[in-house]
């Protein structure tokens, strides 16, 4: 990829100059407060190196999927106060995106300041399906930082074409970020010149959030593990009964073909052998280890068992390189998080290159008291990475790609 980058931004200079950066502060929230600061944490490098050049740094970000309209429950202030705190300078949070809150307070930026617009999609037109309509809020944008250059920093939604993302990128002279680069260099070891044994780990909800990087890494690992929700369908499939247990009937057909796949390619595809059955989905549900081949009528599976621990974490001792996207189980709930402790306790353990695919698979890391650094890397993008391994374009770094 050949893109110009921060490191370009600044040795052309920044001191007194507007850079919009687009970053990725899409936290987790319990009411007003963050539950796991990763991914500020993980936009700070950036918009600290702006800061401390000089440059008037205006920050755009999205929280959540507010309906195109300003909604209380997703303002940024939980982010602003945060990000202030890490930066250890304020970054004040605009009343609006591109309206007279934004204007003033743009415009009376310090060299050095940091100003950080509200929630972009409490403006429709950030993720309308409508180019024109996606361009004119580029356009206005543009306009709070005459001048300016443009950062895409924020890898979670390289993804999606949308205003803050793509269309910016033609407005305004375009930089990659450094987190944006970090994470495609991992991305391209998982993916080029891959160290084996390739083992990827996938689990989750849902099948159907994976089609596409499941079909397209069946071509490409050597042994893929499925725990979590999406397990069930593919034990349904094999013509086990799974109770209660989360299954997505119309994907039964879809999962049957991988299974053939991965035996016709020869990828081992291994599936959980025992879980933990519970009567309910409560944090105190009465529960059992039951075989996975087994699992009685009137319960459902919430996370793998103990010899799927054991079986998971011996099939990722000899990886040299493992890519890792969704828990087990319901690791939010104490007694089901055992499952994605095992996995993330192997993956510490192991000598290989070892990738956390973003989303609930890094807030478990988090919340299960991890060392972050026993990871080779933390995505702070689960659905951009997904993209990338399926193979499909990600719009927002073709834009910065159409500017060299």
């Amino acid at each position: 990829m050949t893109v110009k980058n921060l490191d370009d931004l600044l040795g052309e200079g920044v001191q007194g100059r507007y850079v919009l950066v687009r970053s990725d502060l899409n936290v987790p929230l319990d009411g007003d407060r963050i539950t796991d600061d990763g991914r500020v944490r993980a936009a700070l490098p950036t918009i600290k190196k702006l800061a401390d050049a000089g440059a008037k740094v205006v920050v755009t970000a999205h929280l959540g999927r507010p309906k195109g309209e300003p909604d209380p429950k997703y303002t940024l202030a939980p982010v602003a106060k945060r990000l202030s705190e890490l930066l250890g300078a304020e970054a004040t949070l605009a009343g609006d995106l591109v309206g007279e809150s934004a204007k003033a307070l743009t415009a009376g930026l310090a060299d050095g300041g940091v100003v950080l617009l509200e929630n972009v999609r409490f403006d429709a037109r950030e993720t309308s399906k409508d180019a024109v309509d996606r361009s004119e809020l580029a356009a206005e944008l543009g306009a709070l930082v005459p001048g300016g250059a443009f950062v895409s920093d924020g890898f979670g939604v390289v993804h999606r074409k949308q205003a803050s993302v793509y269309e910016v990128a033609s407005v305004l002279p375009a930089y990659a970020g450094g987190l944006v680069l970090a994470e495609l260099d991992v991305l391209k070891k998982l993916t080029d010149d891959v160290q084996r044994p390739y083992v990827v780990v996938l689990g989750g909800a849902k099948v159907s959030d994976k089609l596409g990087v499941i079909a397209n890494l069946l071509t490409k690992v050597d042994r893929l593990l499925v725990g979590g929700g999406m397990a069930y369908t593919f034990l349904k499939a094999q013509g086990h009964e799974v109770g209660q247990s989360l299954l997505q009937a119309d994907q039964l057909d879809q999962v049957k073909g991988f299974l053939a796949e991965a035996e016709k390619r020869g990828v081992e595809l291994v599936l959980p052998v025992d879980v933990l059955a519970a009567t309910e989905f409560a944090a105190d549900a009465e529960n059992e280890v039951v075989d996975a081949t087994a699992i009685p009528a009137d319960r459902q599976g919430l996370d793998i068992g103990p010899r799927s621990r054991e079986l998971f974490a011996s099939k990722l001792a000899d990886a040299k390189t493992v890519f890792w996207n969704g828990p087990m189980g319901v690791f939010e709930f104490e007694a089901f998080s055992g499952g994605t402790r095992a996995v993330a306790e192997a993956l510490v353990k192991s000598d290989a290159f070892t990738v956390v695919g973003g989303g609930d698979s890094a807030a478990a890391v988090r919340q299960l008291g991890l060392p972050e650094d026993g990871f080779s890397h933390i995505s702070t993008g689960g659905g951009a990475s997904l993209e990338y391994l399926e193979g499909k374009e990600l719009p927002g770094v073709t834009a910065l790609e159409e500017k060299n």
